[in-house]
């Protein structure tokens, strides 16, 4: 590898290409697919491979595909871009709006998406060239926000013989130019409980004839969460935090049921697995004191991504390589779910935030239909990707040249 040529490499690239990347993320834009439904998104990237000389593969539902690159017998890395949409009515009043009532991407997919394009298209040249020690396999994955894609990827075999994997996530709050790092857990486990009261109910008037049930759940409302935090290690920042509460029809009459639910949040993956078996034998201790019954149903959703410390440092020098000395900027825990956790589970790797704020402009939140992005923020994300496969490839003993070459 020309480790000296690299940079350069990727400034003639993005020269070529940066404009287009951001026509064709326009175009997802205005064409945002919800999880599952990527069908166009799916056909647009596999044709920008196939037209590169890649062999893209489709995953069996339709949507999301897996291409490599390169060849031979070295370490294979993995790059993951997620490309479904939200269910939200896009507000920005840009050309490149959302055409589909109802749905855009506020999340940063479609960034995140072209990023991965771009790289790919880079790493094609490089391969072609003989460039490439090794093979990086490209998972474009459908259906992050559902969540369930990366299972559906990895139970295709996608991640089946990779090393080590990484991604990006676009950040408003970090500017463009910046990449948010942090080694060990960076976002939360996030599951879904519902729990459901049921007593003979009965008349105000007389609460000491029947169970209380109103009265029950509130006790459980406030006495579940405050027993979770005496009950484990405050250090895995378990939280329950309910979100909706039903019980009763008149101001006189004591129900029969009500059901709260609400979320289950955690930062420890050994505190994540033991939460259901927890909570349901804290919430039958509370309801027994007031002789009503409940049933728990507890919806897993994904683990917590837990950062791989090698995997950090290796993302850390390419982008400091890639966009320049102070570049690297730390980033806090989030409590929000990302199903990138579930790859690392079973291998090493990391997850990064890109800056897409423009310097000195206004942060916009994920998750709104008001969210927008610094487009420049594209080019960075490539040369973050594209030198963070390089740099996982080559591994220890080359880097030094590359080190040497592009300080």
């Amino acid at each position: 590898m020309r480790g000296r040529e690299l940079r350069g490499e990727l400034d003639a690239f993005l020269a070529e290409t940066e404009q287009d990347l951001v026509a064709f993320r326009r175009d997802l834009h205005m064409h945002p697919e919800l999880a599952f439904a990527e069908y166009r998104t799916t056909q647009r990237i596999a044709e920008r491979l196939t037209a590169a000389g890649l062999t893209p593969s489709v995953l069996p539902r339709g949507t999301g595909l897996i291409c490599e690159v390169g060849s031979g017998d070295g370490p294979t890395i993995a790059l993951r871009a997620d490309i479904d949409a939200l269910p939200l009515q896009d507000e920005k009043d840009v050309p490149y709006r959302s055409t589909v009532a109802g749905a855009c991407h506020a999340c940063g997919h479609d960034v995140h998406t072209t990023v991965l394009l771009g790289t790919s298209l880079f790493l094609a040249q490089q391969a072609a060239a003989g460039l490439l020690p090794g093979r990086v396999r490209l998972i474009f994955q459908p259906a992050e926000e559902l969540p369930g894609g990366a299972l559906e990827v990895m139970a295709q075999g996608g991640i089946s013989g990779v090393d080590r994997i990484f991604g990006l996530h676009c950040d408003p709050r970090v500017d463009v130019g910046q990449l948010g790092l942090r080694s060990g857990p960076i976002t939360s486990a996030c599951d879904r409980i519902a729990v459901r009261v049921s007593g003979p109910g009965g008349h105000t008037a007389r609460p000491h004839l029947t169970a209380d049930l109103v009265f029950a759940l509130a006790k459980i409302l406030t006495e579940l969460p405050a027993a979770l935090s005496r009950r484990v290690d405050p250090r895995s920042s378990l939280s329950l935090v309910w979100g909706k509460v039903v019980a009763g029809t008149a101001a006189n009459a004591i129900p029969d049921d009500g059901v709260a639910e609400g979320t289950v949040r955690c930062l420890d993956e050994n505190a994540w697995h033991a939460a259901p078996d927890l909570i349901k034998s804290l919430l039958e201790s509370v309801a027994g004191a007031y002789g009503v019954e409940a049933t728990l149903d507890y919806t897993r959703g994904v683990p917590p991504v837990v950062n791989d410390e090698v995997s950090v440092e290796m993302l850390a020098e390419a982008a400091e390589r890639a966009l320049g000395a102070g570049a690297v900027v730390p980033t806090q825990q989030s409590l929000g779910g990302e199903d990138f956790a579930w790859y690392l589970e079973s291998i090493p790797g990391a997850f990064a935030r890109l800056g897409t704020r423009s310097p000195d402009g206004v942060t916009y939140d994920i998750h709104q239909g008001t969210f927008a992005v610094d487009e420049k923020a594209i080019a960075m994300g490539v040369r973050v990707m594209a030198t963070t496969a390089l740099t996982a490839l080559w591994e220890v003993g080359p880097l030094d040249s590359i080190t040497t070459a592009m300080a």
